[in-house]
């Protein structure tokens, strides 16, 4: 008691990794493993009545996504409405993905932006809270020149693996080749998931460009007569297994003639308005929109429910028979 107090010496750990700083990020995925992905779903957000995410609906989806063998997901692309969510709520949402399903299926988190600083910094998020990849569409509405696209892909291909996404029917601009071949140069730069045809994905293909398509229509074609890697697939959602054996079991036009009613009717409306009324009719969803989405209308439904009969309920996700909702049973929320 008399004796003098020394204080306890701190324990020396070695090669004790301290927390990441700003320029580290928590995932080290590599562009190649990127690369080497072939179907990869552009994954439904699911809501509450009160329009916040259902997240047990969504784990549910994602499980079956996994189970039938999806290799990667698209977490808030236009198929899961990131653009009507707060970047709260998006960054969240890839958090939650990478922590409950990371190590089963890659991770790949829209956090493009019409924005450069915008994009910059939702990238910096996204992969802070692990994602293994970002995608990245063009700038939209405001547009800008071509080496204004080049220095704004570059500016967030410094984050991580990066996907960039052309599509200009959503963004009234075209990425043109001669952009892509500028940016490809960057470690960083994964590949394209390109909707403007198999003529441009040939392209790309020859010159060792690594492509996924962007049109569930043309992916079969795109895949074996054209040389992409595979499809960023919104029927996917639906029909997990038979995208997998269109996509990895070799060329198969009879398969692909079979998917075609299914697909033309997914996208006569703008995606996601068709798909998120399928999944509503198969149960696996609430009937639940974020305007400006609203369900197709009944005929819509009825022809959904043929369509699910004609190619087998065993095919589609969920366990619940595909049913006709009425117009009173959706819930549409412009507030939440």
């Amino acid at each position: 008691r008399s004796g003098r107090w020394v204080s306890p010496k701190a324990a020396l750990i070695h090669n004790f990794h301290l927390p990441m700083r700003s320029l580290e990020v928590k995932n080290r995925t590599s562009s190649d493993t990127i690369k080497s992905l072939r179907l990869i779903t552009a994954i439904k957000t699911p809501y509450l009545p009160d329009g916040r995410f259902d997240l047990e609906a969504y784990d549910g989806l994602m499980h079956m996504q996994i189970v039938q063998g999806a290799e990667g997901v698209i977490v808030g692309g236009t198929t899961g409405e990131g653009h009507l969510m707060s970047w709260d709520e998006h960054i969240m949402l890839i958090g939650h993905t990478v922590n409950c399903f990371g190590g089963s299926i890659k991770v790949i988190g829209n956090t493009g932006s019409n924005s450069t600083r915008e994009a910059i910094h939702a990238s910096e998020q996204g992969f802070a809270v692990g994602m293994h990849a970002a995608l990245h569409i063009n700038p939209y509405y405001g547009k800008t020149s071509l080496d204004g696209l080049v220095s704004h892909f570059e500016a967030v291909l410094d984050m991580g693996p990066t996907i960039i996404y052309n599509v200009p029917s959503r963004t009234g601009q075209d990425i043109p080749p001669s952009v892509i071949h500028r940016v490809a140069q960057n470690a960083n730069f994964a590949g394209i998931k390109e909707c403007m045809g198999n003529e441009r994905v040939k392209d790309y293909t020859d010159n060792g460009i690594v492509v996924w398509s962007g049109n569930d229509d043309q992916c079969h074609d795109s895949r074996w007569d054209f040389g992409a890697v595979g499809v960023v697939s919104v029927t996917s959602n639906l029909i997990p297994g038979l995208m997998q054996k269109l996509v990895f079991g070799g060329k198969d036009p009879s398969l692909n003639s079979k998917l075609m009613p299914l697909i033309d009717w997914l996208f006569r409306e703008p995606n996601p308005i068709g798909l998120n009324t399928a999944l509503a009719q198969l149960g696996v969803v609430r009937p639940i929109f974020r305007l400006p989405y609203v369900p197709l209308p009944l005929a819509r439904r009825i022809e959904f429910v043929n369509i699910v009969k004609e190619l087998g309920r065993e095919n589609f996700v969920g366990e619940k028979e595909v049913q006709v909702l009425e117009d009173d049973d959706f819930i549409l929320i412009g507030r939440y």
